[in-house]
């Protein structure tokens, strides 16, 4: 699939993004219903986001299959 790919992200503009824009949102949960780390929220949002992130084009099908979970995800 990536030879169909004009243009994909790479792991480290992805991680990026994933901190940006959802990251504060799993900590405003974390914090109210939590106080801890939930870290089954953090890795099914981040399986969401690069599933997204595929479908839409913006990564390979490798990418997707083959990335391994961001820092944040393990704690």
């Amino acid at each position: 699939m990536a030879k169909n790919l004009t243009r994909v992200l790479t792991r480290a503009q992805a991680v990026a993004q994933f901190m940006e824009h959802f990251v504060p949102g799993i900590l405003r949960l974390e914090t109210r219903y939590n106080h801890h780390p939930d870290l089954p929220l953090r890795r099914e949002e981040w399986s969401n986001y690069t599933d997204a992130l595929c479908k839409n084009g913006e990564i390979s099908d490798w990418q997707y299959e083959n990335w391994s979970q961001p820092d944040f995800c393990d704690g």
